[in-house]
């Protein structure tokens, strides 16, 4: 399988990346510079330089040629301007999508956040203004007839993965490393299931190879 991480220097794209090539599967992570390249190779797969905020839908998805699944890993980050949220977690995550429509990339995963649904609409205080966007990408995928999955973590952390995680809806708190994100993000893409589910995750009890979807 060949999978396109949008945001593969992010720490969940390159955790992700580094399962995926292990398991054999082709990885190409998107990145800003060829600086940031370095660490996708060293996590398994092949940069691709490009800027999703200044991309045309056909550029990317010429860019998505041969793929049989797409990530979307990408985000503004803390300290971003309302701007930079915009252009990358809501319009790039839509961008994303259309793209893999006319490249006919029927899978798409996409990372978005615990709580994306409830947002004080008028605050504007940052993370509301990042769970809107979150949740307008996500209401764009619903809607489209891709073989998707909305996966919204908690709070992410970086201590090494527990292998146990928690799903379901309005869970609530809690937090979960990055490295359990990636993994069951890994089986997600390996085994082709999860699809059309949108769910949230946080650390819990329940085995990621022993989910079922």
């Amino acid at each position: 399988m060949k999978v396109v991480i949008v945001g593969g220097h992010s720490r969940i794209a390159l955790l992700l990346t580094a399962l995926l090539s292990r398991q054999s599967h082709t990885v190409v992570g998107t990145v800003r510079s060829e600086n940031q390249g370095r660490n996708v190779v060293a996590a398994g797969g092949t940069p691709l330089v490009l800027d999703i905020e200044t991309i045309g839908v056909q550029a990317l998805a010429e860019s998505l040629s041969g793929a049989d699944a797409v990530v979307f890993a990408a985000g503004a980050g803390y300290g971003s301007t309302t701007r930079q949220k915009e252009a990358i977690d809501s319009d790039g995550a839509i961008l994303l999508a259309n793209a893999a429509e006319k490249a006919a990339v029927n899978r798409y995963v996409l990372i978005s956040s615990m709580g994306a649904d409830y947002f004080d609409s008028g605050s504007a205080n940052p993370f509301q203004i990042y769970l809107r966007l979150k949740s307008d990408a996500d209401a764009d995928l619903r809607a489209r007839a891709l073989d998707w999955t909305i996966v919204r973590p908690s709070g992410l952390n970086d201590r090494p993965g527990s292998g146990r995680v928690q799903l379901g809806d309005g869970i609530g708190g809690g937090s979960i490393p990055r490295a359990d994100v990636a993994a069951l993000i890994a089986r997600l893409l390996s085994e082709g299931i999860g699809i059309r589910r949108q769910f949230e995750v946080t650390s819990g009890s329940d085995r990621i190879e022993d989910l079922t979807f």
